[in-house]
């Protein structure tokens, strides 16, 4: 129950338990096809590249931010958490002129402070997280893709810890390019990266184009600046997961049976219908914190659904809080990074373990633990505030 990754949902684990196809196989070639539409749905985006990138979330974002940058280009990334500082690391060592802003973690930017950014730097490309489990609140995004079009920009984003969990929408919020992972409300094991580009940014990326000489051929492309990672080269990879099939790698078979059955589900359920059960689930443990007593860190009003930090109570020893709780209930919750490291919590209730009954397990052993540790709390108050969540929303 911590901010991932979390428990994987066992038809997830079932479907990854299938044989190996070899990776020109007309079955394997049709995962990949049918992979592809789902997370169009997912993503909620009519792109064309859509796929998998073999490696965890972080491999998405620098297969991304490597095939977007050219060496020089100016690259604006705001930052308010841990992961906003990983955004400006990848794009540095793409050779990118970075230019950050940064703001008190537990807050985000308002569109006015990105649009200034902007005008200040004239960057090639906005880089910014979704949502950062390291501070547990999501950037608002709906009103950036008009501001990144008025101004020339490409605009990406790692939606890792808030796809399926938070509304997001690819297309509508204007999206140039988004990367995400398996292990937070997807409900799989890390280790694939969903991701989606929009032609604007296909058009980007396949100017710098360079078939790697082993396999190129009569007319493909050489390119005397081509992007500088060979395995994260969405050029290629483009034409791997396309009609050309083009050898660049071997697919990761067992994960994308994983992927695509995250896909399956989420597109299943509906995916506004998964961002609700999370909203709900993730209401219930906030008001069930707090009903405990606890202190939420963060700016509540931009909160994820699907995480809360709470502070750690005076006198109470984070680690020894943690320990009682994995080894006597079997329940891991995380601590934090950077500035908060130590000073809270984090609470998941994502994917998998967005139920009624893994909320309230959490609850009441919470309880339990911090009583142990000399932390006052209120008797019954974690779990007594959850139900009235899920008792409200029964009526309503």
């Amino acid at each position: 129950m911590g901010p991932g990754p979390v428990n994987a949902d066992p038809r997830v684990l079932r479907a990854m338990s299938a044989q190996l196809v070899g990776q020109y196989d007309p079955s394997m070639t049709a995962y990949m096809n049918e992979t592809m539409a789902l997370y169009r749905g997912v993503f909620k985006t009519t792109n064309e590249q859509t796929l998998l990138i073999d490696g965890t979330s972080r491999a998405g974002i620098e297969a991304a931010l490597v095939s977007l940058i050219s060496p020089g280009d100016r690259v604006l990334v705001p930052i308010f958490g841990r992961f906003g500082h990983l955004l400006r690391e990848i794009a540095e060592r793409a050779g990118a002129e970075v230019h950050a802003r940064e703001i008190e973690w537990g807050t985000v930017f308002t569109p006015a402070q990105i649009e200034q950014a902007i005008r200040e730097t004239k960057p090639a490309l906005l880089a910014i997280v979704h949502g950062d489990t390291s501070t547990t609140v999501a950037q608002p995004l709906d009103e950036l893709g008009d501001i990144c079009a008025r101004h020339g920009v490409l605009f990406y984003t790692d939606v890792t810890a808030s796809l399926a969990g938070n509304t997001f929408q690819a297309d509508a919020w204007g999206l140039d390019a988004v990367t995400a992972g398996l292990q937070k409300c997807l409900g799989g094991p890390s280790g694939s990266a969903p991701a989606t580009f929009s032609p604007r940014a296909v058009e980007v990326i396949n100017a710098r184009k360079s078939i790697e000489a082993g396999i190129r051929e009569a007319g493909d492309a050489v390119n005397a600046h081509p992007i500088r990672s060979n395995y994260f080269d969405l050029s290629m990879v483009f034409d791997y997961w396309g009609p050309k099939r083009l050898n660049h790698h071997t697919e990761a078979t067992t994960m994308l049976y994983g992927a695509r059955e995250c896909a399956r589900l989420l597109v299943d359920e509906g995916m506004d219908t998964a961002v609700e059960r999370h909203r709900l689930h993730g209401a219930a443990m906030l008001a069930g914190v707090q009903g405990l007593g606890l202190n939420v860190f963060g700016d509540l009003e931009h909160r994820m659904n699907n995480v809360v930090a709470v502070h750690i109570p005076d006198g109470v020893t984070d680690d020894a809080v943690r320990g009682e709780l994995l080894n006597d209930f079997g329940i891991e919750i995380g601590t934090s990074f950077g500035p908060l490291r130590g000073l809270v919590w984090r609470i998941g209730t994502m994917g998998y373990n967005a139920r009624k009954d893994t909320v309230l397990t959490t609850l009441a052993a919470l309880e339990q633990v911090l009583r142990r540790a000399g932390a006052s709390v209120t008797g019954g108050g974690g779990v007594g505030a959850a139900y009235e969540v899920y008792q409200d929303a029964a009526g309503a």
